[in-house]
């Protein structure tokens, strides 16, 4: 017996008083609706209703079991609604895990309208520069540096993510600039420690990878102390133009360009992408934040 079915034709033949209109609602026969009950009462051992040819009415225990059954199926529609609110309206916990430094410096400056447009996603927001799998860590969205991942996953490519090198006038002053590339080995550097170690400078020259890195001054995982280090003359820094943008525009770094341009990694396309599952796509809480990030962040 389908209990939840007998409960809804048994509150309707209360409601209008007749098995006949109760049947005519559900657009069932009166004679089915009329076996659904019985199969209720009896499967209660309790007479909920007293049936004459004119009128139908509860019974003691029926009107105890009525109110319950009203409790019930009020609660039941409540549920319903907030389930087809939640696949409809952006709501929920959303989970995003981002690089450290990109998180701090854009991600979460942007947050704060995200949460004003959005008043009923409740952020779960993770820095971190530790690779992670979408598939395998409760992440609704990651956003990562590097170049273009191997998962099943969908990625876009929000700004490119290169590496460029940059010292301090101060520095420029006392030690001059590098007349090219190979003579970065002769200068301090700042590296930036990725999870993988830190960030060689390499140089792509003549058909061949170089290793230009000068001597360590310091290493570190913390992109502003490092830029506060170059700022004070310490070194050379390679970091990522994003992560440096206020330091150029204010002149406390310069770019230091070079005839052949470096790198931290062989690998070309450098660049940060969002990344989500297809079908997480679906859910409304997803799409908004995608849909936002790729508008205020992206590229062009």
């Amino acid at each position: 017996m389908d209990q939840l079915r007998a409960m809804r034709y048994f509150s309707k033949v209360v409601e209008t008083g007749s098995f006949t209109k109760a049947a005519s609602v559900f657009n069932v026969p009166p004679s089915s609706l009329s076996r659904r009950v019985a199969d209720l009462e009896k499967s209660l051992g309790a007479t909920l209703l007293k049936r004459s040819t004119r009128i139908v009415k509860l019974t003691e225990v029926g009107q105890i079991y009525y109110n319950d059954v009203q409790q019930i199926l009020n609660q039941l529609a409540q549920s319903n609604e907030t389930v087809r609110s939640y696949q409809t309206t952006p709501m929920g916990r959303l989970r995003i895990s981002s690089m450290v430094g990109f998180g701090e410096k854009i991600l979460l400056p942007l947050l704060h309208e995200f949460s004003e447009l959005y008043p009923q996603i409740v952020l779960d927001v993770s820095l971190s520069d530790e690779l992670s799998t979408l598939g395998r860590d409760d992440v609704d969205i990651a956003i990562r540096g590097g170049y273009a991942p191997n998962e099943r996953v969908l990625a876009i490519r929000l700004m490119d993510n290169g590496f460029i090198p940059v010292a301090s006038p101060s520095y420029i002053e006392k030690h001059g600039i590098p007349n090219n590339a190979m003579e970065l080995t002769q200068h301090n550097g700042l590296y930036f420690k990725a999870p993988t170690g830190p960030t060689p400078w390499l140089c792509h020259m003549n058909g061949q990878w170089h290793d230009v890195s000068g001597p360590a001054v310091a290493i570190s995982n913390n992109g502003p102390w490092l830029a506060k280090k170059a700022c004070d003359g310490e070194g050379i820094l390679m970091s990522t133009r994003w992560a440096l943008a206020s330091y150029l525009e204010s002149g406390k770094l310069v770019e230091l360009k070079f005839e052949h341009e470096l790198a931290i990694t062989q690998h070309s396309d450098m660049a940060v992408y969002l990344l989500y599952q297809k079908q997480r796509y679906l859910v409304p809480k997803v799409k908004a934040a995608v849909d936002f990030l790729v508008e205020r962040i992206k590229v062009k």
